[in-house]
């Protein structure tokens, strides 16, 4: 008997998967640093230009706050917050001015409700949920060769591939919404748009190669499933 968790012959499905994480990985964290290094011509901080941003677009009631880690920087839509790595809040490079505009994207997508964003927040409760336990399920399925339990497992685990799905949407628009209004509010010079372009795109591959690694690991669950048959 094998394992799902084990190495066996299926886990060759993912290898296209860890090859683009693993690629984009890198992408994101070279074009980070690079640009990490390239100062702003206005000078301001990530927490500048966000703030700017955000008073421009009436997000008065939207915090600021310095968060702990490397690229942790996020828009909690619950506490309607801004939370800012300190490479980024504290920074004024190209890089940090471009991933707080791209936060506030967020923010104004919230304001706007933006309806992946919507989507997206409504169901995250129950993917986390379910993601959390989908590979039990599977794994006990799997053992005892009891299909509906696989099968469960296969459903809810289908539930993280959509939410990836959604979060495509979610993640391009709000870089769309950043560069669109670092120039409106003149917060970047164009070549500087052309730095921060590049950061943002190296970041929306992450979210592309989470998508893939997804679908092949959903993949490789009904081919396993099919193996039990």
């Amino acid at each position: 008997m094998y394992f799902p968790f084990l190495f066996e012959p299926t886990m060759l499905i993912l290898i296209p998967g860890i090859i683009i994480a693993a690629y984009a990985q890198n992408k994101v964290s070279g074009t980070y640093n690079r640009y990490l290094r390239v100062p702003s011509t206005r000078g301001l901080t990530g927490a500048q230009t966000a703030r700017n941003m955000l008073d421009a677009n009436g997000l008065y009631n939207v915090n600021i706050e310095l968060v702990g880690g490397k690229l942790s920087d996020h828009y909690d839509p619950r506490k309607r917050v801004l939370r800012l790595s300190n490479e980024v809040y504290n920074g004024r490079s190209v890089a940090a001015v471009g991933i707080a505009a791209h936060e506030v994207g967020h923010a104004i997508q919230h304001q706007e409700a933006y309806a992946p964003l919507k989507f997206r927040n409504a169901i995250f409760p129950v993917v986390s949920f379910a993601s959390s336990i989908a590979w039990f399920l599977f794994f006990i399925g799997f053992l005892f060769q009891a299909m509906q339990l696989m099968n469960i497992g296969i459903i809810f685990f289908a539930g993280s591939v959509v939410f990836n799905m959604v979060t495509l949407p979610v993640e391009f628009n709000a870089s769309k919404r950043a560069i669109a209004q670092l120039s409106a509010n003149g917060l970047v010079i164009r070549e500087e748009s052309v730095g921060v372009k590049k950061v943002l795109d190296a970041a929306a591959l992450t979210y592309v190669a989470a998508l893939l690694v997804s679908l092949l690991q959903l993949v490789r669950l009904v081919v396993l499933r099919g193996s039990r048959d």
